[in-house]
């Protein structure tokens, strides 16, 4: 059998596979990144938000992405009924990027890998993990490629970017329930032929069709846009009884008054992918010798696009930890790579369970707005949620609680 001698193993090449192997790379570190599928390949997660880009300039793979001309997200717009709320990133509370990109994920990520293996990194596509052990922070992988090929891998250090394939978790048995409810997705994209000109065209749209269910509408730069629904899994499922997902999305697009002109009939560029029971989380991000980044990891929610900023969030920190521990540095993993971790993903837990309860609804639509409030609210939905001088990220466990209550009870109050 090949052996192949590496410091860092990446298992991985999406969003927080290339962050990990770029960064890496540009000290000085021998890496290989192993993907199991072929791109460009078909993935969720196609609204970003602004927090990334941090981290695409970091690793430098900013200047290959902007060159692809991707439709810009300037913000995002909340839809229920005849009321909208529009977040504009360039009014937030603090510093960091006032914009990102919407993207088909499998461009964007072939852009980056392609860029990855430009740089001069070994990355080797439709490659399969089908064996970790480990020695110490020593490890042995054995991967297939995809002529059947066994390989031998030692490395002093494993990243797993491996996503919804969840390769460690999986092997080492890491899985633990998520906190979240189970809710479910199907999507699709379409040629956009109704699209309007202008901002109204482009814009990131939720359409709230009731409290817990929720169409997204994802314009890209190509003409094209994604199409989903997201709802509690049962509700989900009796969107179609011959658990038809087409039919499913059409049925959906139905209940929207605001974009059934728009998409319907529209015809679907694919059959439409269902992503059931999806918010997943480990009992463990680290362990002697690995670590844990993105979906193989965490994953919340589609709500507030959140999946990739955590990916390049936990990718980027993986990678300084372990250049740090190979400088000879002492690295306390549970405090600088989980508990750090820990508080950015608590707070978009927070957001994301009263999203659905209707409390973060009720702040969104309230009229008159709050600048303030709005302000504070669109930095956590720019993925800064470990700035803690904003109020809404150091007591997120029960500002919005609290203030979805107040405002309740002053509409209650109020006359007529």
């Amino acid at each position: 059998m090949i052996k192949e001698f590496v410091d860092v193993l990446i298992i991985g090449a999406g969003p927080s596979g290339c962050v990990s192997a770029s960064y890496l790379h540009m000290n000085g570190v021998k890496i290989k990144v192993v993907e199991k599928t072929k791109f460009p390949r078909l993935v969720v997660g196609e609204s970003l938000i602004p927090r990334v880009m941090d981290h695409f300039a970091e690793a430098e793979l900013f200047e290959s992405l902007d060159a692809m001309n991707f439709e810009k997200k300037l913000g995002a717009r909340f839809i229920r009924g005849e009321e909208i709320c529009v977040f504009d990133f360039s009014q937030k509370f603090g510093e960091g990027w006032d914009w990102t990109w919407q993207v088909p994920r499998a461009d964007f990520d072939n852009t980056m890998a392609q860029e990855v293996i430009r740089k001069g990194i070994d990355l080797e596509f439709e490659t399969e993990v089908l064996e970790v052990s480990f020695e110490g922070k020593n490890s042995k992988t054995i991967v297939k490629d995809k002529d059947g090929n066994l390989k031998e891998i030692h490395a002093k250090f494993i990243i797993d970017s491996s996503g919804y394939g969840r390769v460690l978790p999986r092997l080492l048995d890491l899985d633990t329930p998520s906190k979240l409810d189970p809710h479910s997705s199907i999507f699709t994209h379409v040629k956009d032929i109704n699209r309007e000109e202008g901002e109204e065209g482009t814009q990131i749209s939720f359409d709230i069709l009731e409290t817990e269910v929720w169409l997204w509408v994802i314009p890209f730069s190509n003409g094209n846009t994604s199409l989903g629904v997201v709802g509690p899994t049962d509700f989900i499922n009796s969107l179609s009884e011959n658990k038809d997902n087409a039919e499913a999305l059409r049925n959906a697009i139905q209940k929207s008054d605001y974009y059934i002109k728009r998409f319907k009939g529209t015809e679907f560029l694919f059959e439409p992918v269902k992503l059931e029971n999806y918010s997943r989380a480990v009992k463990r991000m680290y362990g002697d010798g690995f670590a844990l980044t993105g979906n193989s990891s965490e994953f919340l929610d589609p709500v507030f696009s959140s999946g990739v900023a955590f990916a390049t969030e936990s990718g980027m920190l993986a990678a300084k930890l372990y250049l740090k521990e190979a400088q000879g540095i002492p690295v306390d993993w549970e405090v600088e790579f989980t508990q750090y971790m820990k508080r950015g993903i608590a707070v978009f837990t927070t957001y994301v369970q009263e999203w659905y309860t209707g409390n973060l609804q009720t702040l969104f639509f309230h009229q008159p707005e709050n600048p303030d409030v709005k302000e504070k609210i669109c930095s956590v939905l720019a993925g800064y949620v470990w700035n803690e001088e904003n109020p809404f990220v150091k007591k997120h466990d029960h500002v919005i609680k609290n203030m979805a209550y107040l405002l309740n009870m002053q509409k209650e109050q109020s006359p007529e």
